[in-house]
């Protein structure tokens, strides 16, 4: 990906095209709105992986503790993933992405 670095002089930015900007709202952003906004993100980020954890499990038919003993992961982990407390990363998201599109294969070779 190539980079290109601007700057533009106070001066010019009257000849610039007007976007979907609303210039007074984004100067009366804070630091405290942003922090608020992403805290927002990141929590409906996780509740969507807490979402898409207990819709595979559910898919399986399998309990909690049965899915945690058949890919070898803690309860206490596949608890906190359907509870929204830690999402799945690595090689765990790549398992439940595996066990979601071809569940009867991933299980096989889980055996």
């Amino acid at each position: 990906m190539k980079t290109i670095r601007m700057t533009i002089k106070p001066e010019q930015s009257a000849s610039l095209k007007v976007g979907r900007v609303r210039p007074a709202q984004l100067d009366a952003t804070t630091q405290a709105d942003i922090a608020r906004h992403a805290a927002a993100d990141d929590a409906a980020a996780m509740q969507d992986a807490a979402r898409f954890a207990r819709r595979v499990r559910k898919r399986l038919g399998l309990s909690q503790a049965e899915l945690s003993e058949r890919i070898d992961v803690p309860l206490e982990t596949i608890r906190n993933w359907e509870q929204g407390k830690r999402s799945p990363t690595g090689a765990a998201k790549a398992l439940l992405k595996v066990l979601d599109k071809a569940p009867e294969m991933a299980l096989a070779a889980l055996q």
